[in-house]
């Protein structure tokens, strides 16, 4: 997703192009990571400036089965001053935190903050993220690990 402009919200038809360009169909269970580059942006404050996706894209990668959707910036969602001005512009609430809510639809888990997704193949292989509990928290942090088979 690294073509997205920052604020703009990744799309069914973002995510369907970008599986044809990798000639890959999503599988129930499949882990998606999606790449912006905002991760080359960490010790700025450009690095909260990113496309995010909405409410439809996140709910369309899990009714494919995704169970896990992984990003390499701050929030899944767009940043938060879009979302914000989007919400003015209409006063609907729910230009605010779509994919976050989205959770309340249909149960999914996501992954922020990643790094080096572009040293990552565009598919065919393993992610094992172990999550770290946290008594009554509706979030934590996890150890995100990429295991790339040789043959690769």
């Amino acid at each position: 997703m690294r073509h997205k402009q920052v604020g703009e919200e990744i799309t069914i038809d973002d995510l369907r192009a970008a599986l044809d360009g990798i000639s890959h169909t999503l599988k129930p269970l499949d882990i998606v990571l999606l790449q912006t580059g905002a991760d080359k942006r960490i010790e700025s404050r450009e690095y909260f400036r990113q496309p995010g996706l909405g409410r439809d894209g996140t709910l369309w990668l899990v009714e494919q089965g995704v169970k896990v959707i992984g990003i390499d910036a701050y929030t899944l969602d767009r940043p938060f001053t879009d979302m914000v001005a989007d919400y003015r512009r209409t006063g609907d609430g729910r230009h605010i935190w779509p994919a976050h809510f989205a959770g309340l639809t249909r149960e999914y888990c996501q992954i922020e903050k990643l790094t080096s997704l572009d040293l990552l193949p565009p598919h065919g292989f393993y992610v094992s993220c172990l999550p770290v509990k946290i008594k009554a928290a509706s979030a934590g942090w996890c150890r995100a690990v990429a295991l790339v088979p040789e043959e690769m």
